[in-house]
């Protein structure tokens, strides 16, 4: 059994994904993106090995080598399908939807001028502005008066095209907190409240957000599967949030981050991950 595990950036997991392999038993091989060179008139390298575990922070390393290795035969966890989906908030809000499964209201324009006058109408002058692919928190902006958002909106007309796709939702009333649900393939193995830092209405772990043990409810459970299962299956980090109507899912991460998790709630998540993966491989 050989294990390849792609990366674009070595982070904290991608380290303990390797040792968690090595621990079990299995070869490992780490593949950094960036250096290779990906012939697309020929077979796949050996080095890729019997499966892949996709770790590439870049959206399009990651959707594009993905890709690659899918048309050579190769499995890759998580799924190009699942990949495009989950790394553009958009999609994903719209698979969410159509599995019924409660997300914080969306509308996405492609000017400033309509994206302003989502702003003040739909959302009475108070609302989240994202752009459709991102993490940590990047580019996200919390419009609170009509003279923000029309410096927010305009500042977008002259960035990278992607954000002048403009996906507006709601502010939802929370607890100052939200939640971070880890799913590996039916199973929902932990989750933590992601509490947000003092002068942050954001609760990226990155940006300083705390984490706290979450116990995982059935209603928690249920939805975090369901989400899973909606946009493919795999490995996951469910992020909800408690809104007055009940639980919301607003985002699934698909090459997750579980640094801060660890410790705060006792699971191997990567030790889990990569026992998923050789499952995976076996199949």
């Amino acid at each position: 059994m050989k294990v390849s595990i792609l990366y674009d950036i070595i982070r904290w997991e991608e380290k303990a994904l390797y040792d968690a392999g090595k621990k079990l038993g299995i070869e490992v091989e780490m593949v950094d993106v960036k250096e290779k060179e990906f012939d697309l008139t020929k077979n796949a390298s050996t080095e890729f090995g019997d499966i892949a575990l996709q770790r590439s922070v870049s959206y399009y390393r990651n959707i594009h080598t993905t890709a690659y290795l899918e048309y050579k035969n190769i499995k890759v966890i998580n799924s190009l399908n699942t990949a495009i989906i989950t790394g553009n908030k958009m999609f994903t809000t719209l698979v969410l939807q159509k599995h019924n499964i409660p997300t914080p209201k969306t509308i996405v324009a492609f000017t400033s001028e309509t994206a302003m006058k989502i702003f003040k109408g739909e959302f009475g002058g108070r609302a989240v502005l994202k752009p459709v692919s991102g993490s940590w928190g990047r580019m996200v902006a919390l419009l609170n008066d009509e003279a923000a958002a029309q410096a927010v909106l305009e500042d977008r007309d002259y960035m990278y095209p992607m954000y002048q796709v403009y996906y507006m939702q709601e502010y939802v009333n929370r607890p100052p907190r939200d939640l971070r649900i880890f799913v590996i393939g039916d199973e929902v193995v932990t989750g933590i409240y992601r509490y947000q830092p003092e002068n942050d209405w954001r609760t990226n772990t990155a940006r300083g957000g705390k984490a706290v043990k979450c116990e995982i409810t059935d209603e928690i459970r249920e939805l975090a599967l369901k989400a899973s299962k909606a946009v493919g299956g795999g490995v996951f980090g469910v992020d909800m949030m408690e809104s007055p109507n009940g639980l919301i899912v607003h985002e699934v991460n698909n090459t997750t981050e579980f640094k801060n998790t660890v410790p705060a709630t006792g699971v191997d998540i990567p030790k889990l991950i990569i026992e998923y993966v050789i499952k995976e491989a076996r199949r």
